[in-house]
């Protein structure tokens, strides 16, 4: 099968053109055998009648005239007049030399001289040559008049000619015929573009089955259609994430707000709902500030400073920042961390570090566990966090670094989060060359894997 686009363009004009060549002879030889015998009667006819014309003209004005004869008649360009004396030396009397177009042997110049008349056709039907006996001064001679050379050139030429015109039709046949197949995939191809101008992305390219170019393109098109399909269905689940993100606790903020109006409260009730109304705008605060973090961290100008700091005391850091959350629910840590020297954004790390460990105080019950070890290895540095929380269900494990993703989809409060912080984690991960990814745990809980360049300088 023929798997390449310049192959078919090149078999196409090959095609046509031998094609075109074939036909081209065939038809030629069609046309002479068809017709040649007949053409050539009608041109030895037609000399027959002009040799009458000029044996009269040249017998009345004399042989010194047949020159002059056939430019008055016109028929200089058509025939070539030679003479034979009684010694058979020829004289040429019209044409620049001796006319090689038929030979004419020394037998028929004696015939010619017994005073014979000789006509080609009796010897060859395609030899225009008629030979006639002629005196003058008392001396014999041969007359020979034949179709000169230019004549028969012109008729190989109007040959030519039409060989080549069948030669042009054939060929543009089979160019218009494989240019039709070429290019209608490309038009089809114009019409899907505009279809995706138009916003219309359910597009799939019928002819992405070819092996050549023009189907690796449909294939790459219908790719590329099906991921504008995907953005925008991420796009339209983002908007509608965003809009219930932020309208929940706006709700929250005007109900409780309209309730404080009632003078009837009690100043328990007061001070509840006014902290209700701050923990609802704080929500709204971090939703906003997570995500223009993501926006930043998405855009080619984010700060990027990679420097040589400790791994290990970030981590513990980290864990000690974090008391307030872990502290009232007694959890236990295990921490193997050995020293550690990494290169990296140490703000951006620290980020993922405080995302990653709040989830797993969150997610762990009272009296559970966290660990937190380093490993070293060739090349990388892998950092585990696992918790003994609720776990995730294998399904929902790749899902959850997706803008909004929530294993809960209820979006209650009960776990409150915006469904960013992984988003943003596994952004400045990728950002470092590195991956994260998660593992279920035998029992309950999850395993955090992140991995990351282990750079030494």
């Amino acid at each position: 099968m023929i798997k390449s686009l310049y192959v078919r363009v090149v078999l196409t004009y090959v095609a046509a053109v031998s094609v075109g060549l074939i036909s081209s002879f065939l038809l030629s030889q069609f046309v002479v055998k068809s017709y040649g015998d007949q053409f050539i009667a009608n041109l030895q006819e037609e000399l027959t009648r002009d040799v009458a014309i000029l044996e009269q003209g040249i017998r009345s004005n004399g042989i010194e005239q047949a020159g002059a004869l056939l430019e008055h008649k016109g028929y200089a360009k058509k025939y070539d007049i030679m003479l034979y004396d009684s010694s058979r030396v020829m004289k040429v009397i019209n044409g620049e030399g001796a006319s090689d177009l038929f030979i004419i042997s020394d037998q028929v110049v004696r015939f010619v001289l017994n005073g014979e008349t000789y006509r080609g056709r009796d010897v060859s039907p395609s030899e225009l040559v008629i030979g006639l006996p002629y005196e003058e001064a008392g001396s014999r001679y041969a007359l020979f008049i034949q179709a000169s050379e230019g004549s028969m050139s012109a008729i190989t030429t109007k040959l030519l000619i039409f060989a080549l015109v069948v030669n042009l039709l054939v060929g543009c046949v089979i160019i218009i015929i494989g240019a039709k197949y070429l290019v209608r995939p490309i038009r089809g191809m114009k019409a899907a573009t505009e279809q995706l101008a138009r916003g219309e992305f359910d597009i799939n390219l019928e002819w992405s089955s070819r092996k050549d170019e023009l189907g690796q393109l449909a294939r790459r098109f219908n790719y590329m259609a099906s991921q504008m399909q995907q953005l925008e269905g991420m796009r339209q689940t983002f908007v509608s994430n965003v809009s219930h993100e932020i309208q929940s606790p706006l709700t929250s903020i005007s109900g409780f707000s309209k309730a404080l109006r009632h003078n009837s409260l009690s100043e328990e009730d007061r001070v509840r709902y006014l902290s209700i109304i701050q923990q609802e705008s704080e929500r709204v605060s971090r939703l906003t500030e997570n995500l223009l973090k993501l926006a930043s961290l998405e855009s080619q100008h984010h700060p990027f400073s990679p420097r040589m700091y400790d791994l290990d005391e970030q981590l513990r850091q980290v864990v000690v920042a974090s008391e307030p959350l872990w502290s009232d629910k007694s959890i236990e840590w295990d921490m193997n961390l050995s020293r550690t020297k990494i290169k990296a954004d140490e703000d951006q790390l620290n980020q993922v570090w405080m995302n990653l460990i709040s989830n797993s105080i969150k997610f762990t019950p009272a009296g559970g566990q966290i660990r937190i070890s380093i490993m070293k290895n060739i090349g990388s540095i892998e950092v585990r966090i696992t918790d003994t929380g609720i776990g995730i269900p294998e399904e929902e494990q790749v899902k959850v670094f997706e803008r909004f993703y929530k294993v809960d989809k209820s979006h209650t409060k009960s776990k409150s989060g915006s469904g960013l912080g992984l988003a943003i984690v596994k952004k400045i991960v990728s950002l470092h060359g590195g991956t994260v990814v998660l593992q279920s745990n035998p029992d309950t809980g999850i395993t955090v894997i992140v991995t990351l360049p282990h750079v030494i300088s």
